[in-house]
């Protein structure tokens, strides 16, 4: 079962709580927060009093996507605030396994993420030691862009290695998802699609959830 991980990146701040609640009941299965320093990209988004705030909101998995530098200084925080997976970028930390093994040790699911640019060998290494690993198929920072197309084979590689080292893995796909590209990134061997604007656009998040599950059949 492909897991659908809506961005709230994309919806409507002004109700936020809301529109937390409408992705839960109309079946989504992870809430995806990316969060942003202006620093490791050009943006800045949610930070932890944020997810403080909208923890209560649900019983779906937080999904928390670290766009920040040094990521290992924030883990505790993040922890407390209430994150269920804390992705850090493979680029971001020097320490990388360091910071996964941080991560775990308060029981919580770690994943590695890697940018368009970032070829998926140097990761081969760590992909038995981590629960999920989120490949961007845009360049990290804003919401709305386009799917880059070369990151189809980083998906095919990722699964590669999965099979071969954590058949477990989920091998997440973030960024120009939507319901004519879902099933590619499927077949390429994803397992959780994050999905923004795909989801938020035109107010109707039950009608946008159906429409990226019908496009998997």
């Amino acid at each position: 079962m492909v897991k659908i991980a809506p961005s709230i990146l994309s919806a409507d701040f002004s109700q936020l709580g809301k529109d937390i609640e409408l992705i839960e009941r109309f079946g989504a299965d992870f809430v995806h927060i990316d969060v942003m320093d202006g620093m490791f990209v050009p943006n800045i988004s949610l930070g932890i009093p944020v997810i403080k705030s909208i923890r209560k909101m649900t019983k779906l998995p937080f999904d928390v996507h670290l766009m920040i530098e040094k990521p290992d200084r924030y883990i505790e925080d993040f922890v407390d605030a209430g994150a269920d997976i804390i992705t850090v970028h493979y680029e971001a930390d020097r320490h990388i396994d360091r910071t996964i093994n941080y991560i775990k040790s308060f029981g919580k699911k770690a994943a590695i993420a890697i940018n368009p640019g970032t070829p998926v060998c140097v990761i081969e290494e760590l992909i038995g030691e981590i629960d999920m690993v989120l490949i961007m198929t845009v360049n990290p920072g804003f919401g709305g862009q386009k799917y880059i197309n070369y990151c189809s084979n980083k998906i095919k590689n990722v699964k590669q290695l999965a099979d071969k080292y954590n058949p477990n893995l989920l091998i997440e796909v973030d960024g120009g998802i939507n319901d004519n590209i879902i099933k590619n990134v499927v077949d390429c061997g994803a397992n959780v699609v994050v999905a923004g604007s795909a989801v938020f656009k035109n107010g109707d998040v039950e009608q946008n959830i159906n429409r990226l599950r019908e496009a998997l059949i």
